[in-house]
């Protein structure tokens, strides 16, 4: 899948014209923005801005700001920002400057689009123009999501706000200092542009078989063959952005909203929140539709292999291009060289925690700390939730052949914890989102398939499970035809707990459903950069430190102790994150988060 190299490209070569030669005559050659209406790479380029900044993090990176990683690299900035540094002129995880300056972007395509001659043929103009303004239009939407994420917040008075909602470009000439919406006014607008969005673009980037299938309404405009249709909206174009993708846009933002950070200033219950998610996950017919192997569908090495141009197998919704070493050699292997524990060539950089491994329940589905689960600590990766295997590298696994001793007392082995710079500071290596195939030997050069996941199903199915538990109760179902226990059962099968006693314990009350959905979505989702928005949505303790496990081996005797890595160093008002202090400093308009005001003046 090469569309997103494309938009890359053209994106970067039309921001090298600064905003003002947008608006007033170039100078030396550059180009003006009225030379777009007959050249429409030029104009894609606006578009293509969005693409090349979209705000997903293809590696695992937050997560070491969470209880459920470190990074043994010291200089990591996410650690800093965890043990103590973040602030509103440190901010690693904001995205105030990329995500408005797509929304600049977008605007000026949204302005324009309607005048390019995206075709010589009429017909196909009308619905190039559709479906480009429709991507426009579910990226802006996408934007604003990532801004109220990581900026809305409770300012002193007590209001909910977002950001400036600007759904026009700024022209050189403007008042720049604009004052935040209120939370609800984005909201809003994140649901006007995904309904836009999902008005001009198709459902899936599908060929078309049968004439008789193009929709009416490019029928009417003289459209007959699915062929005609099929260079707009066929499958060559797998990859943009789609109307079931902004569906699933939609659920993410519904949730954020009804979540209990946000709960109190928006109008969006938990119901919505649920009949957003369903709405996606009824066109697969509900839980019958998860994916047998969509919690590792990064091991999946023959599917990534052999996945057609833009297609996505059964557990991703969204994806990123596909890459290998013979295209390029570091991100062929970047993930592999990076994470690998050293004996494999590797930095072991992000250290699952003693935390996330507890989280694990037994294999009967119990949580460790429950004594009917049958947990033994002088054995504690035995009879585990087998997705513990599938995603930790823990004393005693068995990997590429080898068997991996994070231990101290193995002379000779620099996966021991703290043995070397590049060994564990928990005593255990990341394996989830790794290809084992992989070999980061720089003598070896075997590289693999990748490709960065945005939207997997399994998020989607945990945000319903989670709302529809909050809305209904925990088998309630509203008008769907499944409930969160439906979807927590499935997705624990899936994973090879069968055992449903402790489950249906947690049926029968709300609470411990709520307890038991967020740890499903903990283990599922990890690594994923979805934890610390996690904790902060349903402001649960962002403060827990992150924990390791001391290893000694005596003879036939191994003890294991439970220590603390690394303190988490997190204020109350940090469930929002800040405004950057530069542009509060700009503009008088622009109102702080509470709390971030009295940090940094």
């Amino acid at each position: 899948m090469k569309i997103k190299k494309l938009f890359l490209l053209t994106a970067l070569a039309f921001s090298l014209v600064s905003c003002s030669d947008l608006f007033e005559p170039a100078q030396e050659n550059n180009r003006g923005l009225d030379e777009i209406y007959n050249e429409p790479t030029y104009a894609q380029g606006l578009l293509g801005y969005g693409y090349a900044m979209l705000p997903y993090n293809t590696k695992s990176v937050t997560d070491v700001a969470t209880d459920d990683a470190v990074s043994n690299d010291l200089s990591n900035g996410y650690l800093k920002m965890a043990t103590g540094a973040w602030a509103a002129n440190n901010d690693p995880m904001s995205q105030w400057t990329n995500r408005r300056a797509c929304i600049q972007y977008l605007n000026i395509f949204l302005e324009q689009a309607d005048k390019v001659n995206w075709a010589k043929d009429e017909k196909a103009r009308k619905m190039y123009c559709d479906s480009r303004k429709g991507e426009a239009y579910a990226l802006r939407a996408l934007n604003m999501y990532f801004l109220l994420m990581n900026h809305g917040g409770w300012d002193a008075d007590g209001k909910l706000l977002g950001v400036p909602n600007l759904t026009a470009s700024e022209k050189p000439s403007d008042d720049f200092n604009k004052a935040r919406n209120t939370f609800q006014e984005c909201l809003n607008q994140i649901y006007n542009d995904l309904e836009e969005a999902e008005k001009l673009l198709p459902l899936d980037y599908n060929d078309l078989t049968n004439d008789a299938d193009v929709p009416a309404k490019y029928k009417a405009i003289g459209v007959q063959t699915a062929g005609e249709y099929n260079r707009v909206f066929g499958a060559i174009m797998r990859g943009r952005i789609s109307g079931r993708i902004a569906e699933a846009i939609c659920s993410q933002a519904s949730l954020l909203a009804a979540s209990p950070a946000f709960a109190a200033g928006t109008t969006v219950n938990y119901a919505k929140a649920a009949d957003d998610a369903a709405k996606v996950l009824d066109r697969i017919g509900g839980v019958s539709g998860i994916s047998p192997t969509g919690n590792k569908w990064f091991a999946q090495t023959s599917e990534i292999d052999n996945l057609g141009s833009g297609a996505v197998p059964q557990e991703i919704l969204w994806r990123g291009s596909r890459t290998n070493g013979d295209e390029d050699w570091n991100l062929g292997l970047n993930q592999e060289a990076d994470n690998f524990p050293p004996s494999l060539y590797g930095k072991g950089r992000i250290n699952p925690t003693q935390n996330l491994v507890d989280a694990f329940p037994t294999v009967t589905g119990y949580p460790i700390a429950d004594s009917r689960g049958g947990y033994d600590a002088g054995k504690p990766y035995e009879n585990r939730d087998p997705r513990l295997d599938m995603y930790v590298i823990h004393d005693g696994s068995k990997y590429k052949g080898k068997e991996i001793k994070t231990d101290i007392t193995t002379t000779g082995n620099d996966d021991g914890l703290n043995k070397v710079s590049n060994s564990t500071r928990t005593g255990y290596y990341m394996k989830k989102l790794l290809r084992e195939d992989c070999d980061p030997n720089p003598n070896s050069k075997n590289a693999k398939y990748h490709y960065p996941v945005y939207i997997r199903y399994t998020e989607l199915f945990l945000n319903y499970a989670e709302a529809a538990n909050e809305a209904w109760g925990p088998k309630g179902s509203g008008s769907h035809g499944y409930s969160a226990y439906d979807v927590i059962k499935a997705i624990r099968d899936r994973a090879g707990i069968t055992d449903v006693t402790y489950l249906n314990e947690c049926a029968a009350d709300k609470g411990k459903m709520r307890e038991l959905i967020r740890n499903e979505r903990r283990l599922e989702l990890c690594f994923e950069n979805k934890r610390f928005a996690d904790l902060r949505r349903w402001k649960a303790p962002i403060d827990v430190a992150a924990g390791g496990v001391q290893i000694k081996k005596d003879g036939g005797t191994t003890t294991y102790k439970a220590f603390k890595v690394e303190d988490r160093n997190y204020k109350e008002y940090m469930y929002y994150g800040p405004i950057p202090q530069t542009e509060i400093q700009k503009w008088t308009n622009l109102r702080q988060n509470k709390g971030w005001e009295l940090n940094n003046k």
